[in-house]
Order: structure tokens, then C-alpha cells, then sequence
């Protein structure tokens, strides 16, 4: 016979399998994000993912608190250091991708000196 409280825990289970089911999509735009971000900054993804590290009310563009995921994930540019990074999702939508500081890639032309007397004529 099904009582009252095997009928909440059940509920309970199934809630709790719907919201990892729901975090898990939400973790996969998390993750094509990061990418189509890190291929735009020419830095290469680490390990190909992206980890939750928290949730909490995180300030939006417009400056509202909302709530929200915070994923974190590592990067690099010369194939030697990790660096960290974290992108926010507000459900479904990505929010603010912060890099930490890194070395840039140098362009071929890059360690040439410009004169600003020379750049204003555009020699």
C-alpha cells in the first residue's frame, strides 16, 4: 500500500532527478560557450570542460541580483601554464566569461617599435 510518505519521498527523488537532468544542459551551453569564448581569444581549453563550482545570487548587466551557476574552467596559451576562468549561467543563458590574467600570443610584426609621429601619418 502506498502511504502518504512513501509518496513524498518518491516526489522528492524525482525532483532532485529533474533538476541534475536540467543542471546537466544547462552545464553543456556552459560548456559550448567557453568554447566559441576561448577559440575568439585564440587560448586553448583544458581538459574540454567545464566544473560547477557554485551557486548564488550574481549581479547581472544591468546590475540586478539573480541567481545563478557558477562554473569554472582552465585554459592556456602557450601549452606550458594553466590559467583559470569562470563563466556565469543565468538558467539557460551564459552571463559575464572571466579570464585571469594571461600572456597574449605575439604576432609576427608584434616586436616592432612605433613612433607615434609615425603612426599618425600611417607609415
Amino acid at each position: 500500500m502506498v502511504t502518504l510518505g512513501n509518496l513524498c519521498v518518491f516526489l522528492l527523488l524525482m525532483t532532485a532527478a529533474a533538476w541534475l537532468w536540467h543542471s546537466h544542459g544547462i552545464r553543456e551551453r556552459a560548456l559550448a560557450s567557453v568554447r566559441r569564448h576561448c577559440e575568439k581569444m585564440d587560448v586553448d581549453l583544458l581538459d574540454g570542460n567545464v566544473a560547477f563550482r557554485r551557486l548564488g545570487f550574481v549581479r547581472d548587466a544591468r546590475g540586478q541580483r539573480r541567481f545563478a551557476r557558477v562554473y569554472g574552467f582552465e585554459f592556456t596559451v602557450t601549452g606550458e601554464q594553466r590559467h583559470q576562468g569562470s563563466i556565469v549561467m543565468f538558467g539557460p543563458r551564459p552571463g559575464p566569461i572571466e579570464m585571469e590574467a594571461h600572456p597574449f600570443k605575439t604576432l609576427p610584426d608584434s616586436g616592432r617599435i612605433i613612433q607615434m609621429d609615425d603612426w599618425r601619418r600611417g607609415d
